[in-house]
């Protein structure tokens, strides 16, 4: 089939957002109020923001794509949020020659982003999208029943990805159900296997702690989990320092995008010279990764040997205790770990802070249960996050080809 040659005006409008003044931000639903969708949003649901309904006309629903008009990262293309969306953002609204679906795919080719980038302005610091050269850059429109096709080949992996995705965050919630259950609740089971608190399990009194706890229970600190280990980031004067297949190493920016338990490697890894010329320091698979600063509270387990930058406090497992309860404890104890905080330029915890934080120590036996509990959702979890990558990794292969007809979906 014939493609017509025409330009991203043909096809689309870009809508730009509306920004109401911060006074009127709540930060949870309410009854006349409308979310506030914000690029930020696109990775996860930590800043929930909502909005007076009658404070702005700039609504979008599930199905339309949305584009981040600043940054750095300039060009996020994302769907699937119903609200308003503020002015750093952008609607995409096509016109009746183009599938939705197709536009979609077509706008998150890597051509498309490199020509964006190019063509961008920048201004105090932040690059913005220039829209006169976006509405030129050319496009090879093959028919709407093509389109169609085409984009239903990208969406069945982004359908299995989405499934994959809601499995594991039923299998995250049951895992922090137990855990909550077992040592926030004090409920794991007895030696009879029935809850231990409502069993009339014993409770002593704890100075330290302010609180009881079971008996054979003790008080320690998060360093009594394992070491703490803080991560450095090796000089970017030398590009020898750094390659694309070394030794992985992370940065808050991984975490933020992968948005995963599991971690392998992040967009750039480091030379053995690198590694040897730098702070940061070599740590096993299993390890916990604890973001502590811009921001504070992301977190991960290593799925191999990794080191990572300097904004993070990580956690070596010491025997008894196991990657996963380590990192249930963590995750339960950020909305702390944040508030306790400091800094002018940007809020972050020292590794001494993270080390002397206060937790309860439960028996060996306990921890050795939990492990066995859950052992097997984060199994599935890390095998169900590689599927992902292979996916993501399939569809951004097939994703030019299928654009640029080199790849037919006809006979």
């Amino acid at each position: 089939m014939s493609n017509r040659r025409l330009s991203i005006k043909d096809v689309c409008t870009f809508v730009g957002g509306s920004q109401p003044p911060k006074s009127e931000f709540i930060y949870e639903p309410r009854k006349g109020y409308i979310r506030l969708i914000q690029t930020r949003d696109r990775l996860n649901d930590d800043f929930l923001t909502y909005i007076p309904m009658k404070s702005t006309k700039k609504l979008c629903t599930v199905d339309d794509i949305l584009i981040g008009r600043y940054g750095p990262p300039i060009f996020q293309i994302f769907r699937g949020f119903e609200g308003a969306y503020n002015v750093a953002l952008m609607k995409v609204v096509p016109k009746e020659v183009i599938n939705n679906d197709y536009l979609y795919y077509f706008l998150q080719q890597k051509s498309v982003l490199k020509y964006v980038e190019s063509m961008s302005l920048r201004t105090g610091g932040q690059t913005g999208v220039e829209l006169d050269s976006l509405y030129e850059y050319p496009i090879d429109l093959p028919s709407l029943e093509e389109q169609v096709i085409i984009a239903k080949v990208l969406k069945d992996f982004d359908d299995k990805i989405i499934n994959n995705k809601k499995i594991i965050n039923t299998l995250q919630m049951l895992s922090q159900k137990v855990y909550s259950y077992w040592f926030l609740q004090y409920e794991y089971p007895n030696e009879s296997g029935n809850p231990y608190k409502s069993s009339n399990g014993e409770m002593v009194w704890n100075d330290e702690l302010e609180k009881e706890i079971p008996r054979g229970w003790d008080v320690g600190r998060i360093d009594s989990l394992g070491e703490i280990v803080a991560g450095g980031t090796p000089s970017t004067k030398f590009d020898e320092y750094f390659c694309e297949k070394g030794i992985a190493w992370i940065t808050p920016n991984d975490l933020a995008k992968k948005n995963t338990m599991f971690i392998s490697h992040g967009e750039t890894d480091i030379t053995e010279m690198g590694l040897r010329k730098s702070s940061a320091k070599l740590m096993p698979q299993g390890s916990v990764l604890l973001t502590s600063r811009a921001p504070i509270g992301y977190l991960a387990i290593a799925d191999n040997e990794l080191c990572t930058n300097q904004g993070f406090k990580s956690i070596v497992p010491r025997k008894p205790f196991n990657t996963q309860y380590i990192y249930y404890t963590i995750l339960f104890l950020t909305p702390y770990l944040k508030s306790i905080g400091s800094g002018s330029t940007f809020t972050e915890i020292s590794k001494d802070v993270v080390s002397n934080v206060k937790i309860v120590i439960p028996d060996e036996l306990t921890v050795k249960k939990f492990d066995k509990c859950v052992r097997d959702y984060g199994e599935k979890i890390r095998l169900l996050e590689k599927e992902n990558d292979s996916l993501i990794s399939a569809r951004d292969t097939l994703l030019p080809l299928l654009m640029n007809g080199k790849l037919s979906c006809f006979r």
